[in-house]
């Protein structure tokens, strides 16, 4: 799976359940296929049947959940695998960490209103907690922190074809991409972290 740029990367989306971030991962792993970068896309959903099989939802358990994941899209970064993390990770903390120790690393932010959210909700997370047999979901009955300054805000309602771009833009305009392989597409700089170009669609 590593692809030829040497180093890894990491790709954190986070947003809202239902926002929208594994549709738009997906969709920017295939864009990265086409150019012969081979990511693997770690949905937290996925990954709690196997760190958490009886997940109660509760702070410490997201503590470890999240430092678990962290720890794995460092090591597979460190390998020269990319990485597409697609984990609401409510709070701020939990990416900070893994931001903390992966040098080359993107936040964004899948940004999409509850409404919408509750109006999709495929996975019943929403009805659920209306109904008081799901605990703890961000944004309703847990906090969710959105990011203060990420490298990329998307808009959850629209196309994923056209997050998945400004993302690509905005790897590409750091280096993480192979020389020429995207140039900036779908997506504008909007303000910037240090020396780095905010993309926001």
């Amino acid at each position: 799976m590593p692809s030829e740029l040497g180093p890894g990367f990491a790709v954190w989306l986070t947003g809202l359940p239902a926002s929208g971030k594994s549709t738009i991962a997906r969709v920017l792993k295939a864009m990265l296929a086409r150019r012969g970068v081979r990511a693997a896309v770690l949905e937290s959903d996925d990954l709690r049947r196997l760190f958490t099989p009886k997940p109660r939802y509760d702070a410490a358990e997201r503590d470890r959940f999240y430092g678990a994941l962290a720890d794995l899209a460092r090591l597979l970064s460190e390998n020269g695998v990319p990485v597409l993390v697609a984990a609401t990770a409510n709070r701020r903390a939990y990416r900070d960490r893994a931001r903390a120790e992966i040098p080359r690393f993107l936040e964004v932010h899948v940004d999409c209103p509850i409404e919408v959210c509750r109006g999709r909700d495929p996975k019943g997370i929403y009805r659920r907690s209306a109904a008081g047999t799901a605990p703890n979901v961000p944004g309703v009955s847990a906090p969710y922190e959105p990011p203060l300054r990420p490298e990329v805000v998307v808009n959850g309602e629209r196309e994923p074809a056209g997050s998945a771009g400004a993302i690509l833009s905005a790897l590409a305009s750091r280096g993480y991409l192979p020389e020429g392989s995207a140039g900036r597409r779908r997506g504008r700089a909007t303000g910037l972290r240090g020396r780095r170009r905010r993309w926001r669609t």
